[in-house]
Protein backbone atom coordinates (compact mmCIF):
# COMPACT_ATOMS: atom_id res chain seq x y z
CA UNK A 1 0.00 0.00 0.00
CA UNK A 2 1.63 3.08 -1.26
CA UNK A 3 5.14 4.12 0.27
CA UNK A 4 6.67 4.23 3.91
CA UNK A 5 5.48 7.68 4.03
CA UNK A 6 2.26 7.24 3.11
CA UNK A 7 1.22 4.88 5.43
CA UNK A 8 3.04 6.71 8.59
CA UNK A 9 0.65 9.89 7.10
CA UNK A 10 -2.35 7.64 8.17
CA UNK A 11 -3.20 7.62 11.82
CA UNK A 12 -3.01 4.68 14.25
CA UNK A 13 -7.10 3.67 13.25
CA UNK A 14 -6.08 3.94 9.92
CA UNK A 15 -2.70 1.68 10.28
CA UNK A 16 -4.56 -0.89 12.34
CA UNK A 17 -7.02 -0.80 9.63
CA UNK A 18 -4.05 -1.89 7.01
CA UNK A 19 -3.09 -4.43 9.36
CA UNK A 20 -6.06 -6.11 10.12
CA UNK A 21 -7.58 -6.26 6.48
CA UNK A 22 -4.10 -7.58 5.42
CA UNK A 23 -2.55 -4.82 3.13
CA UNK A 24 0.32 -4.63 5.07
CA UNK A 25 1.72 -7.08 7.76
CA UNK A 26 3.06 -5.92 11.34
CA UNK A 27 6.63 -6.29 10.49
CA UNK A 28 6.17 -3.84 7.24
CA UNK A 29 4.47 -1.36 9.03
CA UNK A 30 7.27 -1.51 12.51
CA UNK A 31 9.96 -1.98 9.96
CA UNK A 32 8.33 1.44 8.24
CA UNK A 33 8.38 3.30 11.65
CA UNK A 34 11.94 2.16 13.02
CA UNK A 35 13.29 3.32 9.22
CA UNK A 36 11.50 6.78 9.70
CA UNK A 37 12.97 6.70 13.01
CA UNK A 38 16.75 5.83 12.20
CA UNK A 39 16.25 9.12 9.38
CA UNK A 40 14.43 11.66 11.40
CA UNK A 41 15.36 11.04 14.53
CA UNK A 42 19.06 12.48 14.76
CA UNK A 43 17.80 15.91 13.57
CA UNK A 44 14.76 15.97 16.35
CA UNK A 45 16.23 13.68 19.74
CA UNK A 46 13.38 12.33 20.25
CA UNK A 47 13.91 8.59 20.52
CA UNK A 48 16.43 8.10 23.19
CA UNK A 49 16.10 4.51 23.82
CA UNK A 50 15.82 2.57 20.37
CA UNK A 51 14.22 -0.84 20.26
CA UNK A 52 14.23 -1.24 16.93
CA UNK A 53 15.38 -4.88 17.05
CA UNK A 54 12.67 -6.22 19.87
CA UNK A 55 9.97 -4.31 18.05
CA UNK A 56 10.40 -6.13 14.90
CA UNK A 57 10.56 -9.05 16.73
CA UNK A 58 7.42 -8.80 18.44
CA UNK A 59 5.76 -7.40 15.06
CA UNK A 60 6.76 -10.68 13.79
CA UNK A 61 4.13 -12.56 16.42
CA UNK A 62 1.72 -10.40 16.06
CA UNK A 63 -2.10 -11.86 15.16
CA UNK A 64 -4.21 -9.28 13.48
CA UNK A 65 -7.28 -11.08 13.83
CA UNK A 66 -7.04 -11.32 17.85
CA UNK A 67 -3.63 -9.04 18.34
CA UNK A 68 -6.09 -5.57 20.00
CA UNK A 69 -7.60 -3.11 18.11
CA UNK A 70 -4.15 -1.38 17.22
CA UNK A 71 -2.41 -4.87 16.32
CA UNK A 72 0.91 -4.11 15.07
CA UNK A 73 0.77 -0.15 15.59
CA UNK A 74 4.48 1.23 16.23
CA UNK A 75 4.34 3.22 19.13
CA UNK A 76 6.44 4.98 21.54
CA UNK A 77 6.79 5.48 25.45
CA UNK A 78 7.86 8.03 27.08
CA UNK A 79 11.33 7.68 29.75
CA UNK A 80 8.68 8.72 32.33
CA UNK A 81 6.31 6.40 33.87
CA UNK A 82 4.75 3.71 31.59
CA UNK A 83 7.88 1.23 33.05
CA UNK A 84 8.96 -1.57 30.48
CA UNK A 85 10.46 -4.69 32.29
CA UNK A 86 13.72 -4.96 31.43
CA UNK A 87 14.11 -1.54 29.38
CA UNK A 88 15.71 1.70 30.75
CA UNK A 89 13.59 3.70 33.07
CA UNK A 90 15.76 7.10 33.27
CA UNK A 91 13.61 9.45 33.81
CA UNK A 92 15.79 12.30 32.36
CA UNK A 93 18.05 12.21 35.12
CA UNK A 94 22.10 12.13 34.84
CA UNK A 95 21.65 9.73 38.46
CA UNK A 96 19.84 6.85 36.74
CA UNK A 97 21.38 7.00 32.92
CA UNK A 98 24.85 7.05 35.04
CA UNK A 99 23.92 3.67 36.69
CA UNK A 100 21.96 2.04 33.52
CA UNK A 101 19.03 1.36 35.22
CA UNK A 102 15.99 -0.68 34.03
CA UNK A 103 12.75 -1.02 35.02
CA UNK A 104 12.11 -4.20 36.99
CA UNK A 105 8.42 -4.84 36.33
CA UNK A 106 5.96 -3.88 33.50
CA UNK A 107 3.60 -0.96 33.86
CA UNK A 108 -0.40 -1.90 33.99
CA UNK A 109 -0.22 0.75 31.59
CA UNK A 110 2.47 -0.82 29.38
CA UNK A 111 0.27 -4.07 30.26
CA UNK A 112 -2.65 -2.68 28.25
CA UNK A 113 -0.20 -0.95 25.61
CA UNK A 114 0.29 -4.24 24.34
CA UNK A 115 -2.90 -5.91 25.12
CA UNK A 116 -4.28 -3.38 22.44
CA UNK A 117 -1.67 -4.43 20.19
CA UNK A 118 0.57 -1.96 20.02
CA UNK A 119 4.26 -2.13 19.42
CA UNK A 120 6.88 0.05 21.38
CA UNK A 121 9.60 1.28 18.78
CA UNK A 122 11.68 2.91 21.49
CA UNK A 123 11.17 5.47 24.71
CA UNK A 124 11.49 8.81 24.61
CA UNK A 125 13.41 11.85 25.69
CA UNK A 126 11.81 14.19 28.64
CA UNK A 127 12.47 16.61 31.18
CA UNK A 128 14.44 15.77 34.32
CA UNK A 129 11.29 13.81 36.27
CA UNK A 130 8.93 16.03 34.35
CA UNK A 131 8.88 19.47 36.33
CA UNK A 132 9.30 21.70 33.58
CA UNK A 133 7.56 22.27 29.95
CA UNK A 134 10.21 21.70 27.69
CA UNK A 135 11.85 19.00 27.04
CA UNK A 136 15.79 19.82 26.97
CA UNK A 137 17.06 17.58 30.00
CA UNK A 138 21.34 17.89 31.07
CA UNK A 139 21.13 14.11 30.96
CA UNK A 140 19.79 13.69 27.01
CA UNK A 141 19.75 16.79 25.30
CA UNK A 142 16.81 18.81 24.24
CA UNK A 143 14.18 17.49 21.32
CA UNK A 144 13.63 19.83 18.66
CA UNK A 145 10.48 20.91 17.22
CA UNK A 146 9.63 19.23 13.88
CA UNK A 147 7.98 22.08 12.55
CA UNK A 148 11.17 24.12 13.54
CA UNK A 149 14.22 22.31 14.90
CA UNK A 150 15.43 25.89 16.78
CA UNK A 151 11.89 25.85 18.90
CA UNK A 152 10.95 23.83 22.04
CA UNK A 153 8.94 20.34 21.54
CA UNK A 154 7.32 21.53 24.75
CA UNK A 155 7.18 19.26 28.06
CA UNK A 156 7.47 17.22 29.63
CA UNK A 157 6.07 14.62 26.74
CA UNK A 158 8.12 16.52 24.24
CA UNK A 159 9.71 13.35 22.74
CA UNK A 160 7.08 11.75 22.03
CA UNK A 161 5.02 14.64 20.56
CA UNK A 162 8.10 14.97 18.48
CA UNK A 163 8.24 11.63 17.00
CA UNK A 164 4.41 11.74 16.30
CA UNK A 165 4.59 15.45 14.74
CA UNK A 166 7.34 14.15 12.28
CA UNK A 167 5.55 11.26 11.32
CA UNK A 168 7.72 7.96 12.74
CA UNK A 169 4.49 6.82 14.43
CA UNK A 170 1.27 7.99 14.88
CA UNK A 171 0.55 7.48 19.18
CA UNK A 172 2.98 8.67 21.35
CA UNK A 173 2.43 7.58 25.16
CA UNK A 174 2.59 10.91 27.48
CA UNK A 175 1.15 11.62 30.83
CA UNK A 176 0.45 15.20 32.34
CA UNK A 177 0.71 16.88 35.43
CA UNK A 178 0.57 20.46 34.90
CA UNK A 179 0.28 20.73 31.03
CA UNK A 180 2.57 18.09 30.16
CA UNK A 181 0.36 16.44 27.54
CA UNK A 182 -1.42 19.50 26.51
CA UNK A 183 1.62 21.94 26.07
CA UNK A 184 3.67 19.29 23.62
CA UNK A 185 0.38 18.82 21.61
CA UNK A 186 0.21 22.66 21.73
CA UNK A 187 3.70 23.40 20.22
CA UNK A 188 3.48 20.34 17.78
CA UNK A 189 0.24 20.68 16.23
CA UNK A 190 -1.51 17.26 17.63
CA UNK A 191 -4.15 16.28 19.67
CA UNK A 192 -3.52 15.79 23.19
CA UNK A 193 -6.03 14.40 25.61
CA UNK A 194 -5.48 14.64 29.25
CA UNK A 195 -7.85 12.54 31.04
CA UNK A 196 -10.30 12.31 34.17
CA UNK A 197 -8.28 11.55 37.29
CA UNK A 198 -8.46 7.77 38.37
CA UNK A 199 -9.04 7.40 34.58
CA UNK A 200 -5.48 5.71 33.80
CA UNK A 201 -4.19 3.54 36.43
CA UNK A 202 -0.67 3.88 37.76
CA UNK A 203 -0.34 0.41 39.20
CA UNK A 204 1.27 -1.74 40.00
CA UNK A 205 4.66 1.02 41.74
CA UNK A 206 2.17 4.33 42.34
CA UNK A 207 -1.19 5.32 43.51
CA UNK A 208 -0.65 8.52 42.96
CA UNK A 209 1.72 11.58 41.62
CA UNK A 210 1.56 15.53 42.92
CA UNK A 211 -1.40 14.81 45.49
CA UNK A 212 -3.38 13.22 42.30
CA UNK A 213 -2.84 15.83 39.63
CA UNK A 214 -0.76 13.49 37.41
CA UNK A 215 -2.59 11.11 34.93
CA UNK A 216 -1.97 9.24 31.70
CA UNK A 217 -2.56 9.35 28.09
CA UNK A 218 -1.13 10.25 24.68
CA UNK A 219 -0.67 12.54 21.72
CA UNK A 220 -2.21 11.24 18.73
CA UNK A 221 -2.87 13.35 15.09
CA UNK A 222 -6.15 12.45 15.10
CA UNK A 223 -9.47 13.34 17.85
CA UNK A 224 -11.10 8.91 16.51
CA UNK A 225 -7.39 7.88 18.04
CA UNK A 226 -7.40 9.90 20.72
CA UNK A 227 -10.70 7.96 21.64
CA UNK A 228 -9.38 4.62 20.66
CA UNK A 229 -6.44 5.33 22.39
CA UNK A 230 -7.77 6.06 26.00
CA UNK A 231 -10.52 3.38 25.49
CA UNK A 232 -7.49 1.00 25.28
CA UNK A 233 -5.46 2.26 28.39
CA UNK A 234 -8.20 3.33 31.03
CA UNK A 235 -9.71 1.26 33.76
CA UNK A 236 -9.65 0.68 37.67
CA UNK A 237 -6.18 -1.63 39.22
CA UNK A 238 -7.12 -3.61 42.20
CA UNK A 239 -5.56 -0.90 44.90
CA UNK A 240 -6.19 2.41 42.96
CA UNK A 241 -7.36 5.51 45.31
CA UNK A 242 -9.16 6.95 42.43
CA UNK A 243 -11.44 5.63 40.09
CA UNK A 244 -12.99 8.16 37.16
CA UNK A 245 -16.91 7.59 36.50
CA UNK A 246 -17.53 4.86 33.50
CA UNK A 247 -18.31 5.76 29.84
CA UNK A 248 -21.46 4.64 29.43
CA UNK A 249 -20.28 3.36 25.87
CA UNK A 250 -16.74 3.31 24.08
CA UNK A 251 -15.04 6.69 23.64
CA UNK A 252 -14.46 5.86 19.70
CA UNK A 253 -18.35 6.26 19.64
CA UNK A 254 -18.47 9.78 20.42
CA UNK A 255 -16.71 10.48 17.14
CA UNK A 256 -19.35 11.62 15.34
CA UNK A 257 -22.22 12.00 17.34
CA UNK A 258 -24.00 15.55 17.33
CA UNK A 259 -22.82 17.60 20.70
CA UNK A 260 -26.16 19.63 20.60
CA UNK A 261 -25.88 22.98 21.69
CA UNK A 262 -23.39 23.54 24.08
CA UNK A 263 -22.70 26.20 26.92
CA UNK A 264 -19.49 27.09 26.31
CA UNK A 265 -17.30 29.90 28.10
CA UNK A 266 -14.15 31.20 26.72
CA UNK A 267 -11.19 32.98 28.22
CA UNK A 268 -8.74 33.85 25.73
CA UNK A 269 -6.14 35.96 27.55
CA UNK A 270 -7.05 39.28 25.79
CA UNK A 271 -7.65 40.94 29.34
CA UNK A 272 -4.65 39.49 31.03
CA UNK A 273 -2.03 42.63 31.02
CA UNK A 274 -0.07 41.77 28.12
CA UNK A 275 0.71 38.14 29.62
CA UNK A 276 -0.74 36.64 26.34
CA UNK A 277 0.80 36.53 23.07
CA UNK A 278 -1.23 37.66 20.12
CA UNK A 279 -1.23 34.32 18.37
CA UNK A 280 -2.45 32.37 21.34
CA UNK A 281 -5.20 34.94 21.60
CA UNK A 282 -6.24 34.73 17.89
CA UNK A 283 -6.20 30.97 18.19
CA UNK A 284 -9.07 31.06 20.77
CA UNK A 285 -10.89 33.82 18.84
CA UNK A 286 -10.81 31.51 15.74
CA UNK A 287 -12.02 28.34 17.74
CA UNK A 288 -14.79 30.47 19.48
CA UNK A 289 -16.43 32.14 15.87
CA UNK A 290 -16.10 28.09 14.41
CA UNK A 291 -18.05 26.70 18.06
CA UNK A 292 -20.39 29.82 17.42
CA UNK A 293 -20.92 28.98 13.80
CA UNK A 294 -21.85 25.32 14.38
CA UNK A 295 -24.91 26.60 16.74
CA UNK A 296 -22.86 26.52 20.23
CA UNK A 297 -23.77 29.38 22.83
CA UNK A 298 -20.38 31.12 23.03
CA UNK A 299 -20.08 33.58 25.76
CA UNK A 300 -17.10 35.47 27.73
CA UNK A 301 -16.87 33.82 31.05
CA UNK A 302 -14.60 31.57 33.04
CA UNK A 303 -14.26 30.52 36.80
CA UNK A 304 -14.03 32.86 38.94
CA UNK A 305 -11.36 31.28 40.92
CA UNK A 306 -8.90 30.57 37.56
CA UNK A 307 -6.27 32.61 38.50
CA UNK A 308 -6.43 33.07 42.32
CA UNK A 309 -3.22 34.14 43.15
CA UNK A 310 -2.62 31.30 45.98
CA UNK A 311 -2.69 28.18 43.53
CA UNK A 312 0.48 28.63 42.28
CA UNK A 313 2.09 28.37 45.38
CA UNK A 314 0.73 25.70 47.28
CA UNK A 315 0.66 23.74 43.42
CA UNK A 316 4.25 24.67 44.04
CA UNK A 317 4.07 23.19 47.82
CA UNK A 318 2.81 19.93 46.35
CA UNK A 319 5.20 19.27 43.93
CA UNK A 320 8.44 20.37 46.24
CA UNK A 321 6.64 17.31 48.65
CA UNK A 322 7.22 15.20 46.08
CA UNK A 323 10.02 16.07 44.90
CA UNK A 324 11.64 15.67 48.49
CA UNK A 325 10.29 12.27 48.43
CA UNK A 326 11.48 11.19 45.01
CA UNK A 327 15.00 12.18 46.43
CA UNK A 328 14.65 9.82 49.25
CA UNK A 329 13.68 7.00 46.96
CA UNK A 330 16.54 8.06 44.44
CA UNK A 331 19.07 8.19 47.54
CA UNK A 332 18.17 4.79 48.23
CA UNK A 333 18.45 3.57 45.28
CA UNK A 334 22.43 4.88 45.18
CA UNK A 335 22.73 4.09 48.61
CA UNK A 336 24.01 7.90 48.92
CA UNK A 337 23.07 11.23 49.50
CA UNK A 338 22.05 12.82 45.91
CA UNK A 339 24.36 15.74 44.24
CA UNK A 340 24.46 18.44 41.49
CA UNK A 341 26.23 15.69 39.38
CA UNK A 342 22.97 13.61 39.90
CA UNK A 343 19.94 16.12 38.92
CA UNK A 344 19.11 19.71 38.26
CA UNK A 345 19.32 22.48 40.24
CA UNK A 346 15.40 23.06 39.43
CA UNK A 347 14.71 19.89 41.53
CA UNK A 348 17.51 20.26 43.67
CA UNK A 349 15.69 23.05 44.99
CA UNK A 350 12.28 21.46 44.78
CA UNK A 351 13.34 19.02 46.61
CA UNK A 352 15.17 21.20 49.51
CA UNK A 353 11.94 23.25 49.42
CA UNK A 354 10.02 19.97 50.14
CA UNK A 355 11.98 18.81 53.15
CA UNK A 356 11.26 21.80 54.68
CA UNK A 357 7.06 21.32 54.56
CA UNK A 358 5.58 19.86 57.31
CA UNK A 359 3.18 17.20 57.67
CA UNK A 360 0.78 19.55 59.01
CA UNK A 361 1.73 22.65 56.36
CA UNK A 362 1.22 19.77 53.45
CA UNK A 363 -2.68 18.77 54.53
CA UNK A 364 -3.15 22.41 55.17
CA UNK A 365 -2.85 23.19 51.67
CA UNK A 366 -4.11 19.71 50.39
CA UNK A 367 -7.14 21.15 51.81
CA UNK A 368 -7.34 24.32 50.52
CA UNK A 369 -6.43 23.01 47.54
CA UNK A 370 -9.86 20.87 48.04
CA UNK A 371 -11.97 23.91 48.62
CA UNK A 372 -10.39 25.57 45.80
CA UNK A 373 -11.77 22.79 43.25
CA UNK A 374 -15.17 22.86 44.68
CA UNK A 375 -15.08 26.44 44.13
CA UNK A 376 -13.78 25.62 40.29
CA UNK A 377 -16.10 23.30 39.29
CA UNK A 378 -19.25 25.17 40.22
CA UNK A 379 -18.77 26.84 37.06
CA UNK A 380 -19.59 23.45 35.56
CA UNK A 381 -21.85 22.30 38.36
CA UNK A 382 -23.66 24.87 40.41
CA UNK A 383 -24.37 23.96 44.00
CA UNK A 384 -27.93 25.53 42.88
CA UNK A 385 -28.60 22.47 40.69
CA UNK A 386 -28.69 24.70 37.46
CA UNK A 387 -27.05 24.50 34.41
CA UNK A 388 -23.64 25.08 34.08
CA UNK A 389 -21.49 25.74 31.49
CA UNK A 390 -20.45 22.76 29.35
CA UNK A 391 -17.11 23.53 28.17
CA UNK A 392 -14.28 26.15 28.69
CA UNK A 393 -11.94 27.75 25.60
CA UNK A 394 -8.70 29.05 26.30
CA UNK A 395 -5.17 29.14 25.08
CA UNK A 396 -2.88 26.19 26.45
CA UNK A 397 0.38 27.62 26.85
CA UNK A 398 0.68 31.81 26.66
CA UNK A 399 3.17 31.35 23.57
CA UNK A 400 3.55 29.99 20.55
CA UNK A 401 6.76 27.31 20.85
CA UNK A 402 9.96 28.93 22.71
CA UNK A 403 13.11 28.88 21.02
CA UNK A 404 15.02 26.24 22.99
CA UNK A 405 16.62 27.19 25.70
CA UNK A 406 14.31 30.38 26.64
CA UNK A 407 12.85 27.72 29.48
CA UNK A 408 16.08 26.75 30.88
CA UNK A 409 18.78 28.44 32.73
CA UNK A 410 18.64 30.74 35.88
CA UNK A 411 15.52 32.13 34.67
CA UNK A 412 14.07 29.53 33.10
CA UNK A 413 11.70 28.54 36.22
CA UNK A 414 10.15 32.08 36.21
CA UNK A 415 9.66 32.34 32.59
CA UNK A 416 7.16 28.61 32.77
CA UNK A 417 5.94 30.76 35.47
CA UNK A 418 4.72 33.31 33.12
CA UNK A 419 3.62 31.05 30.37
CA UNK A 420 1.91 27.97 32.04
CA UNK A 421 -1.40 29.97 33.20
CA UNK A 422 -4.44 27.56 31.86
CA UNK A 423 -3.02 24.09 32.13
CA UNK A 424 -2.17 23.05 35.85
CA UNK A 425 -5.52 24.02 37.25
CA UNK A 426 -7.08 21.11 35.65
CA UNK A 427 -4.46 18.62 36.76
CA UNK A 428 -5.26 19.97 40.42
CA UNK A 429 -9.44 19.73 39.74
CA UNK A 430 -8.53 16.25 37.99
CA UNK A 431 -10.96 17.66 34.99
CA UNK A 432 -10.33 15.73 31.02
CA UNK A 433 -8.49 18.52 28.82
CA UNK A 434 -7.95 18.44 25.16
CA UNK A 435 -5.29 20.52 23.20
CA UNK A 436 -6.29 20.71 19.31
CA UNK A 437 -4.04 22.35 16.73
CA UNK A 438 -6.47 24.49 15.33
CA UNK A 439 -4.03 27.50 14.63
CA UNK A 440 -0.64 27.91 13.03
CA UNK A 441 1.41 31.25 13.91
CA UNK A 442 2.81 33.74 11.44
CA UNK A 443 6.21 32.06 11.42
CA UNK A 444 4.06 29.10 10.49
CA UNK A 445 4.44 27.53 13.86
CA UNK A 446 1.49 25.32 15.44
CA UNK A 447 -0.79 26.99 18.41
CA UNK A 448 -3.15 24.58 20.12
CA UNK A 449 -6.10 25.79 21.92
CA UNK A 450 -7.44 23.73 25.04
CA UNK A 451 -11.39 22.73 25.56
CA UNK A 452 -12.12 21.81 29.22
CA UNK A 453 -15.00 19.46 30.40
CA UNK A 454 -16.51 18.44 33.36
CA UNK A 455 -15.37 16.26 35.56
CA UNK A 456 -15.74 12.68 33.77
CA UNK A 457 -16.98 14.35 30.72
CA UNK A 458 -14.24 12.81 28.22
CA UNK A 459 -17.29 12.45 26.09
CA UNK A 460 -18.38 15.55 25.59
CA UNK A 461 -14.87 16.79 24.32
CA UNK A 462 -14.24 14.11 21.98
CA UNK A 463 -17.90 14.85 20.34
CA UNK A 464 -16.72 18.84 20.14
CA UNK A 465 -13.27 17.78 19.06
CA UNK A 466 -14.46 15.63 15.92
CA UNK A 467 -16.64 18.81 15.16
CA UNK A 468 -14.02 20.99 15.30
CA UNK A 469 -11.76 18.84 13.50
CA UNK A 470 -14.45 17.82 10.85
CA UNK A 471 -15.04 21.76 10.14
CA UNK A 472 -11.28 23.19 10.25
CA UNK A 473 -9.17 19.81 9.61
CA UNK A 474 -5.82 20.29 10.36
CA UNK A 475 -2.26 19.32 8.93
CA UNK A 476 -1.49 15.65 10.18
CA UNK A 477 2.46 15.38 9.95
CA UNK A 478 5.48 18.81 10.38
CA UNK A 479 7.16 19.49 7.52
CA UNK A 480 10.32 17.61 7.18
Amino acid sequence: MGTHDDVLALDATGQAELVRTGQLSATELVRAAVEAAQERNPAINAIIHPRYEAALAEAAAVDPAHGGAFAGVPLVVKDLGCNMAGEPAHGGTRALKNIAYRAPNDAALYRRFRRAGFVAIGRTNTPEWGSTITTEPIAYGPSRNPWNLDHSTGGSSGGSAAAVAAGIVAVGHANDGGGSIRVPASECGLVGLKPTRGRVSLAPDEGEAWAGATIDGAVTRSVRDAAAVLDAIAGYEPGDPYMAPPFSRHLRDEVGVTPGRLRIGVLSGAGMDGRVHAECIAAVERTAALLAAAGHHVEESAPAAMHDESFSSRFVTMIAAHTAHELLQLETLLGREVTEDDLEPDNLAFGAIGRGVSSADYLACLAAQHRWCREMLSWWHPADGSHGFDLLLSPVIATPPPRIGYLTGPEGGNRVAELLLFTAQFNVTGQPAISLPLHRSADGLPVGVQLVAGYGREDVLVRVAAQLETVAPWPSIAPQ
